[in-house]
């Protein structure tokens, strides 16, 4: 599935989208050390420096790559528990990413930010631009030491899909968040070197020194070193001598962000980029739920497909099965989204090098397949807006629409 990201800093969507299967073709960002930083780690596709908040000029460059879904994380500082909590022109960037996905209509798409945004006027003026074009919505606020990341940072993401009911992803996200958060140690074990480090609080009320034996607080974009003033918290360790705060490089580790990510740039810069990461770990959770939601979609519409063959086009059940791998083969080349039609489909199979290495016999009855999909398609938007088959085959056989079962029945070969 073609995936573009907006606003999309130093890449941890990308990378966790890009982990679980997904095929990143664009990327874009406004800010010039976060660009440089992406460049340096992702070659397969380009990130522009752009203005999304310029939203016509924004779609026009994003429309002719045809993204099947759009991720993103609108800069959230205007909604942070560490920021002035004002919404200003960083939280209207929200009303901007909700503009974009309704102009471009990918199938799906994926917006991240703190936990705070999902109250903000911003989101819910997002909200209403997002459903009035069709999108079911799973809003959910996750826990990343639950999903992969040994840190306790809260982060709220609306994942939408096109006409599905809201909630659609919730028993997926249920069944697989963790039950018990992950640690430090569980995540790096004894690789640091150390069994407490020094993170900068935000006011000398709080603690500032943690344990490798629970997940670190939220990373943030600051990572000062300890202060002379700095006294012992109640919290802290019996002894805070010759403790250190974590480095820049093992911040992003925290962040999930694999070893070898390429971090160049100022200091300060690279704190920022990092504290205003999405954990990789995070967002190839997220992606996962989508993964595991679609082979059990396309698993229901198979079975509804193999249905309407035998039951409405009269075939048996093994030119059913013939016509189901032709589609298999079809989604090996190329995705079929939900604003697709056939000749979308077969334009694309027509410029693949694998579909024109296929014998001309294989590939007539691949064109048959599509065309069959797409009659199958139709009738069930037509005749069964709820999305369940099984009233559209009652429907058909009551009302004597079957066709003779004297008519010669389509065979297909598998190749």
């Amino acid at each position: 599935m073609k995936v573009v990201d907006l606003f999309a800093g130093c890449g941890g969507l990308s990378l966790g989208f890009q982990n679980a299967g997904f095929d990143i073709v664009a990327a874009y960002d406004s800010w010039q050390p976060a660009v440089n930083v992406y460049r340096d780690n992702f070659t397969s596709h380009s990130i522009y420096q752009m203005d999304l908040s310029e939203v016509d000029a924004a779609v026009r460059h994003i429309a002719p790559f045809a993204p099947a879904m759009i991720i993103g994380g609108p800069p959230c500082q205007d909604f942070s528990h560490a920021g002035k909590r004002q919404e200003g022109m960083r939280a209207s960037l929200t009303e901007v990413y909700a503009q974009i996905v309704s102009q471009i209509s990918p199938e799906w798409f994926v917006m991240e930010n703190v936990d705070r945004a999902q109250k903000s006027e911003a989101y819910k003026n997002a909200r209403k631009i997002l459903k009035n074009v069709g999108y079911g919505l799973t809003e959910h606020v996750y826990d990343a030491s639950l999903c992969g990341v040994p840190q306790k940072r809260k982060r709220f993401i609306c994942v939408g899909k096109k006409d599905v009911p809201d909630g659609f992803l919730s028993e997926y996200i249920l069944a697989n968040e963790s039950k018990t958060p992950m640690t430090m140690r569980d995540y790096f074990g004894n690789k640091l070197g150390i069994d407490y480090y020094y993170r900068h609080p935000r006011n000398y009320s709080r603690r500032g020194f943690f344990s490798m034996d629970e997940p670190s607080p939220t990373v943030r974009g600051v990572n000062r070193p300890i202060p002379h003033s700095y006294t012992r918290h109640p919290g802290d360790p019996e002894s805070i001598e010759g403790l250190r705060p974590l480095t820049t490089a093992e911040r992003a580790q925290v962040q999930t962000f694999p070893e070898n990510f390429n971090l160049n740039g100022s200091k300060t810069d690279l704190e920022q980029l990092i504290g205003n990461a999405v954990p990789v770990k995070l967002a190839e959770f997220v992606a996962s739920l989508i993964v595991d939601y679609r082979a059990r979609e396309n698993e229901s519409r198979f079975e509804q497909l193999r249905d309407w063959l035998v039951n409405i086009k009269e075939m048996t059940p093994v030119s059913a099965k013939d016509v189901l791998s032709r589609i298999n083969r079809i989604l090996s080349i190329t995705p079929i989204t939900h604003s697709d039609t056939a000749i979308d489909v077969n334009y694309r199979l027509a410029k693949s090098e694998l579909y024109n290495q296929l014998s001309p016999t294989v590939r007539s009855q691949i064109k048959r397949a599509v065309t069959l999909y797409f009659e199958f398609a139709e009738q069930q938007n037509n005749r069964c807006n709820s999305g369940n088959l099984s009233s559209v085959v009652s429907a058909e056989a009551n009302n004597g629409l079957r066709q003779s079962k004297n008519v010669k029945q389509e065979e297909f070969v598998v190749a």
